[in-house]
């Protein structure tokens, strides 16, 4: 992996020309037959009491392959359509895989009231060094973080420096919502509450679950009335998590001023056509470390970059991640 200066590149995507506009890009992909990998779970009980579920593809064959880490996104799973597709070309090249589940993600309500957010650098550092205990010392380890798991994976990059090389040797982000204020504000408006929508229609049952088990942190009244991504935030995420209000979480678990620190080599993926993260709230080479490599094709939708004839397939990222970890470009 190449320690050297990384510039700002045009990106080799071009979305097809039968799937036009960001929402179709975004959304098409999840409606995509997804190919099925048999996966090891394995709990891992956390520091404070609580639990984890990791879902492992393994290479019997080879317990040194190489393997990489991916962070899903909000209210993602080893199951999601950008899961299966990084699974599938790991498979095919004989590489391990692990997605560690955020908590709640992993299907099953979690002990404590907590949940995961944009900026859980903390509990990015703690999945890791639980991976790293479970993986042999030479293993060549990777890590991809996708729109909210990207989000929190580039917070860890950054508070890390050089350290996060003690075990990684590249990072990726993809669709990160970098600026979170921007993306908040974006998603709330017009036809881009479809999509608030479809997060809330998992969000609200967990918290309000959640809100029985622990009355004094969630109010169940205030959670039922959420219908937007800011009054989930305000009513769920920053009591639990320790923020003054949906604002306070925004402006403090916003990934964008950590790019600047990062030290790993770094692929930071976003389509400007991306319909909740504005293409004006994207970071230039001047606001990023030299070890960051700034790819913005014109258009791929949010964690969509499908490619092909129709119904097409999702090839595009994980070759491109898998690209940039072994050349570094």
């Amino acid at each position: 992996m190449r320690d050297d200066v990384q510039t700002e590149t045009a990106s080799a995507y071009r979305a097809p020309a039968w799937l036009p506009g960001g929402h179709a890009q975004t959304i098409w992909p999840y409606l995509l037959r997804r190919t099925p990998h048999r996966l090891r779970r394995e709990r891992v009980e956390t520091a404070d009491g609580d639990f984890w579920d990791f879902d492992w593809l393994d290479v019997p064959s080879n317990a040194s392959a190489p393997l990489v880490v991916l962070f899903h996104g909000l209210e993602g799973s080893a199951q999601s359509h950008y899961a299966c597709a990084l699974f599938t070309e790991l498979a095919a090249i004989g590489w391990r895989g692990v997605v560690p589940h955020f908590r709640g993600c992993g299907g099953e309500l979690n002990r404590l009231p907590r949940a995961y957010h944009s900026g859980d650098h903390e509990e990015v550092g703690s999945m890791l060094a639980a991976i790293r205990e479970r993986v042999n010392v030479q293993t060549t380890s990777y890590a991809v973080g996708v729109s909210l798991g990207g989000s929190t994976l580039l917070n860890w990059l950054g508070r890390a420096e050089r350290s996060a090389a003690e075990f990684l040797s590249a990072a990726a982000a993809i669709s990160a919502p970098l600026d979170l204020t921007a993306a908040g504000i974006a998603i709330g408006q017009g036809a881009n509450r479809i999509y608030a929508h479809a997060f809330l229609r998992t969000l609200k049952p967990k918290a309000l679950a959640m809100a029985a088990l622990f009355p004094d942190r969630l109010d169940r009244a205030r959670i039922r009335l959420a219908r937007s991504m800011w009054t989930f935030d305000e009513f769920v995420t920053a009591p639990l998590h320790g923020f003054a209000g949906a604002d306070d979480y925004w402006l403090r678990a916003s990934s964008k001023p950590w790019l600047a620190t990062i030290r790993l080599p770094t692929l930071v993926l976003n389509a400007r056509n991306d319909p909740f993260i504005p293409d004006s709230s994207l970071p230039a080479q001047d606001e990023v470390s030299r070890h960051v490599l700034l790819e913005q094709p014109a258009h791929g939708g949010h964690a969509g970059f499908l490619m092909g004839p129709a119904p097409g397939h999702l090839a595009w990222v994980p070759q491109r991640v898998l690209q940039f970890f072994k050349h570094g470009v």
